[in-house]
């Protein structure tokens, strides 16, 4: 038995409808679904009455038109294959108004969502001043280009930062820029909220058409301080123990004097590493064996070293994350973000098992 991903179906979905209650989501499936597996979360979606979804990948956007023929796809990223955007139906972020310049003549027949930069500064257009510039010559070119636009967005940068003005700032800023882009366009779809503002505003904000969620839906809260209760997760990382090692006292084990005992210690020797995708953050506390936690001690690119007691023996489940021991709760220890500790996950290395 080598190091394993599972994830559990129904309560995947279970979890969704539970999440995002009757509110209409558009669900962000970059990096193969945030490591979850494209294929698997566009089903599991579909069965929880999500039909829209978000990518930066062109790649993925084409592999979900392929699993679902009636889907929303949205590509967050710009991309100048056009061709291969109409031939799937894809709609697509308009980045700026120096993109519409250069490409106004490729882009007919492509639907577009105006993209708002706001202090997140990543992409989008950067003022007023710039979505003047882009209307008053989109209206001039409409009916030669034929470019449709349907949707407007922007990201919440600071939605999960507290004692700091800048959510406010880009909330109210976006509305702002959204009033103005209203008296030129009737949308079909207006989205701004990650997971983070979703909870913070507690739904929907006013005259947007869906939330646009990521990390919630895969099972870990935005911002810590929020009860578990709000979102399960339902993927968990597994390894086995390969063998027990008795350490005596200043005896070290592993690379480079990687781990030094103190007294009579035994160490489990654990098959799952760095190579997994075990950050080395993650290392720097515990895991759970038979129902307890034990520290681990030291972090190799295949195996781990836990410190264990005389209940541990070899061939022992030994679990990263699961439900009881939560991604999101390293996430508040500084062990990096919710989405940083599921994408360094090793797709290829580990086995990937989904129970029904």
């Amino acid at each position: 038995m080598s190091a394993k991903l599972t994830i559990h179906k129904d309560k995947f979905i279970e979890n969704v409808h539970h999440v995002k209650k009757d509110y209409p989501v558009m669900a962000v499936v970059k990096n193969n679904a945030y490591n979850t597996g494209l294929s698997f979360a566009i089903n599991a979606f579909l069965k929880a009455d999500i039909t829209h979804f978000a990518t930066t990948s062109l790649e993925e956007a084409i592999e979900i038109r392929k699993l679902s023929t009636n889907a929303v796809i949205f590509l967050m990223n710009p991309s100048t294959e056009f061709d291969l955007l109409r031939a799937f139906q894809i709609q697509m972020t308009l980045p700026s108004y120096a993109f519409y310049e250069k490409y106004q003549h490729e882009l007919h027949d492509i639907k577009v969502h105006l993209e708002y930069e706001n202090l997140l500064s990543r992409s989008g257009f950067k003022n007023k001043d710039e979505f003047h510039q882009f209307i008053t010559k989109y209206e001039q070119d409409y009916k030669t280009n034929k470019m449709k636009v349907v949707g407007a967005w922007t990201h919440f940068g600071y939605a999960d930062e507290f004692g700091v003005p800048e959510y406010e700032i880009e909330r109210h800023e976006w509305l702002e820029i959204l009033a103005f882009l209203k008296t030129h366009f009737t949308f079909e779809m207006i989205h701004a909220q990650n997971s983070a503002s979703f909870v913070r505003e507690e739904g929907l904000l006013e005259g947007h058409t869906h939330l646009r969620l990521g990390i919630i839906l895969y099972g870990a809260r935005p911002y810590e301080g929020l009860p578990e209760s709000l979102t399960q997760q339902t993927i968990e990382v597994t390894s086995h123990v390969l063998q027990i090692r008795t350490l005596n006292p200043n005896q070290s084990a592993g690379y480079s004097f990687a781990y030094t005992s103190s007294t009579h210690e035994r160490l489990a020797v654990v098959a799952i590493g760095y190579g997994d995708g075990v950050l080395r953050t993650r290392a720097q506390y515990d895991c759970m064996i038979n129902g307890k936690r034990y520290p681990i001690k030291a972090l190799m690119m295949s195996h781990m070293f836990v410190l264990v007691d005389d209940a541990v023996k070899a061939n022992d489940i030994v679990t990263l994350y699961s439900n009881e021991i939560r991604i999101d709760e390293f996430t508040f220890k500084g062990v990096g973000a919710n989405s940083e500790q599921l994408s360094a996950l090793n797709q290829y290395s580990l086995i990937r098992e989904v129970i029904e």
